[in-house]
């Protein structure tokens, strides 16, 4: 960014922060605005955004960190796959030390269990036909964003007759956890800062109903400053004209009708049922599951996994089931910076990299 860009910016920053303020004199009473995206959760404190806020402003962090909400109890089954002779299991790098009850995919890794970071489920296709005398279980986590690629990535196996690759679903719908939180008597929220990423894959119409059924403005916002700035004005905005919406901020990146061909793949892949929720318990709807035609790659059925409901809770003294629901931020933990560090991560909001705690004790301590 050369000189006069950064300098632009700093005057739209000004500018923004400014019309802000005036929209929350202008309103009156103190309003609370939650963001559902760990990148979002990210910018926010990398960029000292709550510092330069006016003090009627208060933003949550809600469940939108996917490595955060998955269940103790699937960790326990990811477990149990490593430990299985003639099983590679692929994992995205940040579930590496989320904790199940007893263990975790680090420390199995240490105990010599074949266990491989990647990038994307096409490496763990790969390594599937690399190894045909393995069965290589790729843990399926993720929101609307990553489901597309993992269901992709099963209908090119169907296609290619590589049974040996398998799929650990646990992937979860945003918008019936949002609906959770609406209806949720102890969290009033008076806008919602939509995620980006997701919103590519569903489109601005995934949301409506939390304007429409529950009278709370939205804004798809990006990534960056100025963007999430304009979306909280924005918000402010649909709470002064008194006309709750969804309105995109992030148009360069999302449709109102999202992406088609994602969403063709994942009804092809998938069926909704309940999902369980690390701190929310279990959604009606939320949870992806694979269809019954791809049974063959489906590893809860191939293995008889146990439930992902099961588990012990989190570490006494971890509250961050309490801080995926907004209704606790890191500083309310007892173990926040005193016996829960990124060096030694206690709960899973401390061990993501889009964790509310990491986020807030990397920046806001």
């Amino acid at each position: 960014m050369n000189f006069l860009s950064a300098f632009r910016d700093k005057e739209m920053a000004a500018g923004l922060q400014r019309a802000i303020g005036q929209a929350i004199q202008k309103l009156g009473q103190p309003q609370t605005l939650m963001e559902v995206c760990g990148t979002h959760t990210w910018s926010i404190a990398r960029h000292g955004i709550r510092s330069i806020l006016p003090s009627g402003l208060r933003l949550l962090s809600g469940p939108g960190c996917p490595v955060c909400v998955t269940p103790q109890g699937y960790m326990d089954g990811a477990m149990i796959l490593s430990q299985q002779e003639g099983v590679i299991v692929a994992t995205f790098g940040d579930m590496m030390r989320v904790p199940g009850s007893h263990s975790s995919l680090e420390a199995e890794r240490a105990r010599g269990r074949q266990i491989r970071p990647v990038y994307s489920p096409l490496e763990a296709l790969k390594i599937a036909k690399d190894n045909p005398q393995a069965r290589v279980v790729f843990l399926g986590v993720g929101f609307e964003t990553t489901a597309p690629t993992i269901a992709a990535s099963l209908l090119e196996a169907r296609e290619r007759g590589l049974e040996n690759y398998l799929v650990y679903s646990a992937h979860k719908r945003i918008p019936p956890a949002l609906r959770l939180l609406a209806e949720s008597p102890d969290l009033q929220l008076d806008g919602l800062i939509c995620p980006p990423h997701v919103s590519a894959i569903l489109g601005a119409q995934a949301y409506r109903f939390l304007a429409e059924e529950y009278g709370i403005p939205c804004a798809i916002t990006g990534f960056e400053p100025l963007d999430i700035l304009q979306g909280i004005l924005m918000l402010l905005h649909q709470r002064i004209e008194g006309r709750p919406r969804v309105e995109i901020q992030y148009r360069r990146a999302v449709q109102e009708e999202g992406n088609p061909e994602a969403l063709a793949i994942m009804e092809e892949v998938y069926q909704v049922g309940p999902g369980c929720w690390r701190g929310l318990g279990l959604i009606p709807d939320s949870g992806l599951f694979l269809r019954e035609n791809y049974r063959p790659w489906d590893a809860t059925h191939r293995f008889g996994l146990p439930s992902p409901e099961t588990g012990e809770g989190d570490p006494a003294g971890c509250l961050c089931g309490e801080i995926l629901k907004g209704a606790k931020t890191p500083p309310d933990c007892p173990a926040f910076a005193r016996w829960c560090t990124p060096e030694d991560p206690q709960g899973p909001c401390m061990v993501s990299g889009e964790g509310t705690c990491a986020a807030y004790y990397r920046y806001d301590r």
